[in-house]
């Protein structure tokens, strides 16, 4: 069992506030995403699970035991950070040995456990050389191994991959999410990177300011994000500013909606940028025109920056931006013109940063 729960976790520094009333329950075997900002508070968290930060109020439990008070070597977790840490002067298998040597663990029985985490990490050939003498994804696989030997039932990852170049961290991302399944461990990994989170993941936490956001699975924090903030921090979007009217909200032929809110209100309304259809020029073509400003090349997709035709009357920028794959974009060059639409089921809508119910009754609130 590896079950985590955080109890009205709050923690400050020189009186501020890094994690405000934090609760948050991982199930046994989940993969865990801290997914923020810098200064987020996630590292801090990671680390007050870990007990390496004290807490100022609330209550850290593992499988049901308060370990608020505990040191991290009587915690039952294990701990990978973004440098390595291994020890310079012994080989592969010397290092993996260490904490189950520090416990004092009969010979044979470290040296079986030893020879069970080589194979996990795919590193038999490597087995007796020493750190200087691996790759960067070899030397993180090694921490991994002897954060795993003693067998914990939580496994705390604090940005393991960041410092890796992007070909070795995406591989290395794929074989530690392989090696987590096939030990079935609990686990809580921190990231700013939300391609990561979301690549990786059975739950993604976002936090902001020190507070917990939005928890969900990736689809569900990808198409469904409940604030503002996530919605902008997940993917890329467009956040316009809408009017309520003759019980529509509507922006510039881009798209319209029936509208969750009295007319006269004022909310945002955002969309992917995946999710602008963009169309060329002609008969078929259904939308609103749009001049390419910026084509940005990504390989399989492109980027494009938008402005939408016919804003000489307002003083509003009509801007938005559109991901479409490379073949639609290799027919287009900056400055053309393009028509772009947006589907109804496509656009979520906030209000004062809350996701409104567009299923629900008209809503009277205050306005933006």
């Amino acid at each position: 069992m590896g079950t985590v729960s955080l109890d009205h976790v709050t923690k400050s520094y020189a009186g501020n506030v890094v994690l405000n009333d934090v609760s948050l329950n991982i199930e046994d075997g989940e993969f865990v995403s801290l997914l923020g900002p810098s200064g987020c508070g996630k590292t801090t968290l990671l680390r007050a699970v870990a007990g390496l930060h004290g807490i100022e109020s609330g209550r850290i439990l593992i499988d049901g035991a308060d370990v608020t008070a505990l040191t991290p070597q009587q915690r039952p977790i294990g701990m990978v950070f973004q440098q390595y840490s291994l020890f310079p002067n012994m080989s592969v298998r010397q290092n993996i040995a260490f904490p189950l040597t520090v416990m004092r663990i009969p010979r044979a029985q470290i040296e079986s456990r030893v020879d069970e985490m080589v194979e996990l990490i795919d590193l038999k050939k490597h087995e007796h050389k020493r750190p200087n003498q691996l790759s960067g994804g070899q030397q993180q696989r090694v921490a991994l191994a002897r954060a795993l030997a003693p067998q914990p039932r939580v496994l705390l990852l604090d940005e393991p991959l960041s410092a890796l170049d992007a070909l070795v961290r995406t591989r290395l991302r794929d074989q530690l999410r392989a090696i987590q399944r096939a030990v079935g461990i609990t686990t809580i990994f921190v990231t700013h990177d939300q391609s990561e989170a979301l690549a990786i993941s059975d739950k993604v936490v976002l936090m902001r300011q020190g507070e917990i956001e939005q928890v969900d699975t990736p689809e569900g924090i990808y198409l469904k994000p409940r604030t503002k903030h996530a919605a902008k921090f997940i993917g890329s979007r467009s956040v316009v500013k809408v009017e309520a009217n003759a019980g529509l909200l509507e922006w510039h032929g881009l798209f319209e909606i029936d509208s969750p809110v009295v007319d006269g209100t004022r909310v945002e309304c955002t969309f992917r940028s995946e999710d602008v259809f963009v169309q060329l020029p002609g008969k078929d073509a259904s939308g609103v025109a749009a001049r390419v400003d910026v084509m940005i090349f990504l390989g399989a997709t492109s980027t494009l920056q938008l402005t939408l035709c016919g804003q000489a009357d307002s003083l509003e920028v009509r801007q938005v931006v559109a991901q479409v794959p490379a073949k639609v974009a290799r027919r287009l060059v900056e400055g053309d013109t393009v028509i772009v639409l947006v589907r109804p089921e496509d656009i979520t809508v906030f209000v004062d940063g809350t996701l409104m119910d567009r299923a629900a009754p008209l809503l009277a609130v205050s306005r933006v």
